[in-house]
């Protein structure tokens, strides 16, 4: 896709991953939405932030037709990037983090991907990337939950792509292994460190998918950090 002038929403724009995201397809030539709860710090005459709980469908459309009404244009690009996570055995863990943890990593990506999609088919042209997880390929003890939800979006997104791809939209799943940002501030065992990968690093992966041939689609892309202990 030829990036230049095209609308994308960024999800968990705020942080990490997603904050990263943005600045490189700005860097790219996008018109950025950044969708979080809390305010993002960036000054670009082409980026716009927007309150939103993504686990929230009517907080997700009122975004969404304020996005295409302030950015001039259809999104062609969606990062479903906004997720959480908490630690904790399965028989122990709080009911109120299990049902957060699904409707934001889960719920999300269905609300916001099915916003997308009409207008994508339309225009024959649309790439929605999904950020899941090395949890979302295995299970780990403590984080049984957390694995559950990146597996569900696995499945979407698998599901997704063979619905779509006739009419032009890429679906990709992409499964970061550890990253170094904020996310580990709610996981005990693991401390963030200067041996993960970069949010940047993630960032032009996203780009280069992104901006691919047309008929040139990554459905999975896994990674990892080379040298995790240093």
């Amino acid at each position: 896709m030829n990036t230049e002038g095209k609308v994308a929403i960024v999800t968990g724009a705020s942080k990490g991953i997603g904050y990263a995201t943005v600045r490189a397809l700005l860097e790219a030539g996008c018109k950025v939405a950044g969708w979080s709860r809390s305010e993002v710090a960036i000054d670009h005459p082409d980026f716009n932030y927007y309150s939103v709980d993504v686990g929230d469908s009517e907080s997700v459309k009122k975004a969404y037709n304020q996005t295409v009404k302030d950015l001039e244009g259809d999104v062609a690009i969606l990062i479903n990037n906004a997720g959480l996570g908490y630690e904790g055995p399965l028989e122990t863990l709080d009911h109120k983090h299990w049902q957060q943890m699904f409707k934001v990593n889960v719920d999300g990506v269905f609300y916001c991907s099915q916003l997308v999609i009409p207008q994508m088919r339309k225009n024959d042209e649309g790439h929605i990337i999904n950020v899941s997880s090395i949890a979302g390929t295995t299970g780990l003890p403590g984080l049984a939950a957390y694995c559950s939800t990146k597996h569900a979006v696995r499945g979407l997104s698998h599901s997704l792509y063979k619905e779509v791809r006739n009419d032009g939209v890429k679906v990709t799943c992409i499964y970061p292994g550890s990253v170094n940002t904020s996310f580990f501030d709610a996981i005990d065992s693991i401390t963030a460190n200067e041996n993960m990968m970069r949010p940047e690093d993630i960032a032009e992966t996203i780009v280069h998918c992104i901006q691919s041939h047309p008929n040139y689609h990554h459905v999975d892309i896994e990674v990892r950090p080379l040298k995790p202990k240093g």
